[in-house]
């Protein structure tokens, strides 16, 4: 699985809108309105690499609302939930 965090920049008065345009792509796992230089900030969650370059270009930055985009790729995931989840498997 590749995780991707996706920032966005929309104009002030489209981002519920341009949130929920995002939200609603399939491989989008949650959106957030966050503050800073950025207007917006998604989770994206791919099986392989492929289709991660097929996602951003093709569905993200094609919506019409975004203006600017900029993509990071997870290489590992460190979360409490996750090492907890992980333990609990042998149990």
């Amino acid at each position: 699985m590749v995780t991707a965090l996706v920032m966005m920049k929309t104009e002030p008065h489209k981002i519920p809108e341009s949130a929920q345009l995002i939200a609603d792509i399939e491989e989008v796992d949650a959106v957030y309105s966050v503050t800073g230089k950025w207007d917006l900030v998604a989770t994206v969650k791919t099986v392989d690499f492929e289709d991660l370059s097929e996602v951003i270009p093709a569905k993200i930055a094609k919506v019409a609302t975004i203006y600017e985009t900029e993509t990071m790729v997870a290489f590992r995931t460190y979360s409490s939930q996750d090492l907890e989840a992980g333990f609990a498997l042998g149990e």
